[in-house]
């Protein structure tokens, strides 16, 4: 959990604005829920490995005693009956259906907000960081993907960052290549978090751990080989029969999904994962080619709403990783432009500097008062680090905000 200067405020602000305005141009709705959910939600299976990450707060007036028995029982969540949220997606589940009749038949909602991880903190992973979510809820067919992607590559490219991709698999893809390999239906999530490491472990990692969990693993490592070097170049289509672990359904709909995005990088790769378990069919993630990491990713989760409705509804999302983009972006250079610093000697009128300092903010700039100090360059300095870009000394003969004579601070 970290603090923020005044200037990176600034430039994580300035991104969050880019990614609201391009968001709701492309007709999301923006919708807030509590920090906090109920601890029963938080851990009903919804949200995979991150439910063990999830910060559980103690119910009030518990005594020495009530952590006892909880102690002695091996259930310590039995001390809490709420929890910080861990994403916004399971939040986001418990919201529709209880707003459901007020919300139109497809939904499309924005949440930007923070949530809690109790991780082992290190580069790119904090214990408190903003997500920023945008949701279909309602729609079955492709158009909630493609729309998805469409404003998500808006919002990057509105941000200013070139040469992101889309990384795109589908569940039903992973789930028919285990089969191929003979992997039982019961072993299938824990062999996807062995595969999911693919990148990190490289493929002999990958068999040699898969082995270590008792599956026979003839043929993988030739398999994986062979995906690594494919690409879309899979079926008759390209001149290539359909390889035996390929789910034809899937992909086809992979491919369209590609055809109806003519704008947008989309590359297939069929160990690609995700390590949320409520995923039911097309998932994806950003990729950058300087990153050896996702800037975010999504999918199609159409069973999770159901679990407190009792009946299915469609439902597809795409999230933005915030802090690893904000890191990448910088200051922001517009708003600096616009921003100047009016020095001033000790015994300066105030009802003069206060009325300087309005016109130029009704002129459009952003405007802060310094008395001068004996080391001037330091506090020049300091603007400069602060994200001003301009300043001017008031004196005896400033008349009005027009004779001010401005320098730059670079």
């Amino acid at each position: 959990m970290r603090d923020f200067l005044p200037r990176e405020k600034a430039a994580r602000e300035h991104a969050l604005g880019v990614i609201r305005q391009s968001f709701a141009a492309h007709g999301f709705d923006e919708i807030e829920t509590p920090v906090m959910e109920d601890s029963a939600l938080l851990h009903s299976g919804l949200g995979g490995d991150n439910e063990k990450l999830a910060f559980a707060v103690l119910k009030r007036g518990l005594g020495p005693a009530d952590a006892a028995a909880a102690a002695a029982s091996g259930d310590l969540l039995a001390l809490a009956d709420l929890g910080l949220r861990f994403d916004l997606t399971v939040p986001l589940a418990r919201f529709y259906a209880t707003h459901r009749a007020e919300l139109p038949a497809v939904f499309r909602a924005i949440q930007i907000a923070p949530v809690w991880r109790a991780e082992r903190p290190q580069k790119g992973r904090y214990r408190q960081f903003v997500q920023c979510d945008i949701d279909i809820i309602g729609e079955a067919g492709p158009l909630a993907e493609i729309e998805l992607i469409t404003a998500t590559a808006a919002a990057l490219d509105a941000l200013g960052l070139a040469g992101c991709s889309v990384r795109i698999n589908d569940r039903r893809i992973l789930t028919t290549l285990l089969g191929h390999w003979g992997v039982p239906p019961e072993r299938n999530e824990r062999a996807l978090i062995t595969i999911d490491k693919l990148d990190k472990i490289g493929v002999d990692g990958v068999v040699a751990e898969l082995a270590g969990l008792g599956l026979a693993t003839e043929g993988i490592a030739d398999t994986l080989r062979a995906i690594g070097s494919a690409g879309w170049d899979l079926t008759e289509a390209d001149g290539a029969p359909a390889p035996a672990w390929l789910d034809a359904a899937a992909y086809a709909d992979l491919r369209a999904l590609r055809a109806a995005l003519p704008g947008v990088e989309i590359v297939f790769d069929p160990t690609l994962v995700r390590g949320m378990g409520y995923y039911t069919g097309t998932i994806f993630e950003i990729a950058h080619p300087d990153l050896g990491y996702s800037l975010g990713g999504g999918g199609r989760y159409d069973g999770m709403i159901g679990r407190f409705l009792g009946t299915d509804v469609p439902a597809c999302g795409f999230s933005i990783g915030f802090e690893r983009i904000v890191d990448l972006l910088g200051a922001d250079e517009a708003s600096a432009a616009n921003a100047v610093v009016l020095v001033h000697e000790k015994d300066a009128d105030p009802a003069r500097l206060v009325a300087l300092k309005s016109a130029l903010v009704e002129g459009g700039l952003r405007v802060r008062l310094e008395r001068r100090t004996k080391n001037l360059k330091a506090l020049l300095d300091r603007a400069g680090e602060a994200g001003y870009s301009r300043f001017a000394f008031v004196t005896a003969e400033t008349v009005d905000a027009s004779s001010l004579d401005f320098k730059s601070l670079a």
